[in-house]
């Protein structure tokens, strides 16, 4: 069992990384080591609300399976 969390952890971890990524669309490379493009804020709409709303989803997931993985192992 221990297994197979560790294994859900990664790819949980992954899906992450790539989502938080994916969501500095528009940024190029300053936006993805830090640098600012403009600081201009706007709404977040479609595409941008819905992988907005998959990357809480996955942050919380993810705390979920490693307080699991932490109670397993204990």
């Amino acid at each position: 069992m221990e297994t197979y969390i560790n294994i859900a952890q990664i790819v949980l971890a992954v899906a992450l990384i790539a989502s938080i990524v994916l969501q500095s669309k528009g940024a190029g490379l300053g936006g993805l080591t830090g640098g600012e493009a403009g600081g201009v804020y706007r709404a977040r709409r479609g595409v941008e609300k819905t992988l907005f709303y998959i990357t809480i989803g996955l942050s919380v997931l993810f705390f979920v399976v490693a307080i699991v993985n932490v109670i397993v192992t204990g």
